[in-house]
C-alpha cells in the first residue's frame, strides 16, 4: 500500500441506534472504542466517505447526490429520542459524480438519488468515528438482486477513489438473522460462519479470495446466519476495492451471543 492510498474497510453496524441508547452502550462498547480509534489507521482525513450500507438498495446501483442529506429512521420500537437523532454531515455530490464516472467507465449502469438520508449503517460508526460530521458522505445502494460477483465488481470499478483521498467504507453485519439474536443455539452458527468469512478475506491471493465470497453460501451455518444477505453484500464491495490487498480482521466484538466482526483491507497504519 502506497502512504496515501486509503485502506477500505468493511464494519459490523450492530443493531438500531445503539450508541444513542444507555443500556446499549456498554454491550458495544467493544465497537464504539475501536471506531472511535480507527480515524488514526487511516494515512490523512478523508476528503470524502463513500458508505455502502445493508440497509439500501435499488433495482440499479443507486448514488446518492444531495448536498444537505436528510436523516432516515429506519429501525422500529425504540425510544422516542433516537428519531431525533441528527447527524449533519454534508453530502458529497462531486464525489457522486465521481462514482457514476468510474462506474460508466466500468460498463456498470448507475442512477442518481438526490433525497436519500443517512440511514442507521451509515450515521452509527460515521458518529462514532467522526462525531464532528464535517466530512462530506455520499451513499451508493447495493443492488437489488444480491448478486456476489455485480457487487465485487462495483467495488473494483471504485478503486481509484482510495488513491483519490475517499474512505470507502461497507457497513453491515457478519451475522444478520432477527430471529437468531440472543439465542445459545446461534453462537455456534454463527462463529463457525465468522470463522470461515475471516478465512476467506485473510487469503492471501485475491482470486482465492474473491472465489469463496462469491460462493458465500458455502460457507458453514450461511443461510442460517444470512438468511437474506442484505448485511453481507457490502463485504463483496469492499472486497472488489481492495483489489490485491489482504484482508484481517480489525476488530470482533461479541454481542447478542453471536460475534460481530468488522475487517481492514490494506493495513491501516496508525498516526499519533
Amino acid at each position: 500500500m502506497t502512504s496515501s492510498r486509503f485502506p477500505v474497510y468493511f464494519i459490523s453496524h450492530g443493531g438500531g441506534p445503539w450508541p444513542w441508547i444507555e443500556q446499549m452502550r456498554g454491550m458495544y462498547a467493544r465497537t464504539a472504542s475501536e471506531l472511535a480509534a480507527l480515524p488514526k489507521r487511516l494515512p490523512s482525513t478523508p476528503k470524502a466517505i463513500l458508505v455502502v450500507s445493508g440497509h439500501w438498495e435499488a433495482g440499479e446501483f443507486t448514488v446518492s447526490t444531495a448536498a444537505n442529506p436528510p436523516m432516515e429512521y429506519d429501525y422500529s420500537g425504540f425510544p422516542e429520542h433516537t428519531y431525533r437523532i441528527s447527524y449533519p454531515a454534508p453530502g458529497a455530490p462531486g464525489l457522486a459524480a465521481r462514482v457514476r464516472e468510474l462506474l460508466a467507465g466500468a460498463g456498470i449502469a448507475s442512477g442518481e438519488d438526490p433525497a436519500r438520508g443517512f440511514d442507521h449503517g451509515v450515521f452509527v460508526p460515521l458518529a462514532l468515528m467522526y462525531p464532528e460530521a464535517e466530512i462530506p458522505v455520499a451513499m451508493l445502494s447495493m443492488k437489488s438482486n444480491y448478486d456476489p460477483a455485480e457487487h465485487l465488481r462495483l467495488g473494483q470499478a471504485l478503486a481509484p477513489l482510495r488513491d483519490e483521498g475517499v474512505l470507502i467504507v461497507g457497513s453491515g453485519l457478519t451475522y444478520h438473522n432477527m430471529r437468531g439474536f440472543g439465542r445459545d443455539e446461534s453462537t455456534p452458527v454463527a462463529e463457525a460462519f465468522e470463522t470461515w468469512l475471516n478465512g476467506a478475506i485473510s487469503q492471501p491471493d485475491a482470486l482465492v479470495r474473491n472465489a469463496m465470497l462469491l460462493d458465500w453460501e458455502k460457507g458453514p451455518g450461511a443461510r442460517q446466519a444470512h438468511p437474506r444477505e442484505d448485511h453481507l453484500v457490502p463485504l463483496m464491495v469492499v472486497a472488489g476495492a481492495a483489489g490485491e490487498d489482504q484482508g484481517r480482521a480489525l476488530f470482533i466484538d461479541h454481542v447478542m451471543k453471536v460475534p460481530m466482526a468488522s475487517y481492514e483491507f490494506g493495513a491501516g497504519r496508525l498516526r499519533k
